[in-house]
């Protein structure tokens, strides 16, 4: 099953250092534009290469976002085809984050 939550949840994961695996799948160019302190990039262009590089616990709790929500959730689908088990979606990704006025790095 794949969990959302909003970016305002996330927000507080965040700020509470709860022992989350924070991943961004948007491109290299869009990370280098803004990015959410705390994430790791693996591109959706090559997740499938590089998840288990980075995601190496099925069981960890796994935050995955895009930029308004739609490649991350494919990330998510792909993640739970390959028996991980505590997954969830930003929802409206980075778009939303930086609606929220919560605080981007930017290069």
């Amino acid at each position: 099953m794949i969990k959302e939550c909003t970016t305002i949840e996330l927000k507080e994961k965040l700020d509470s250092n709860q022992n989350i695996q924070f991943i961004d799948c948007r491109e290299n160019q869009e990370w280098n534009e803004a990015h959410i302190s705390g994430a790791t990039l693996i591109p959706l262009s090559e997740f499938e290469a590089n998840y288990e590089s980075v995601l190496k616990d099925k069981n960890a709790q796994i935050v995955i976002q895009c930029r308004s929500g739609a490649r991350s959730m494919k990330a998510c689908m792909f993640l739970l085809s390959k028996g991980f088990t505590d997954i969830t979606n930003v929802e409206g990704g980075i778009m939303s984050w930086m609606q929220e006025g919560f605080p981007v790095i930017t290069e």
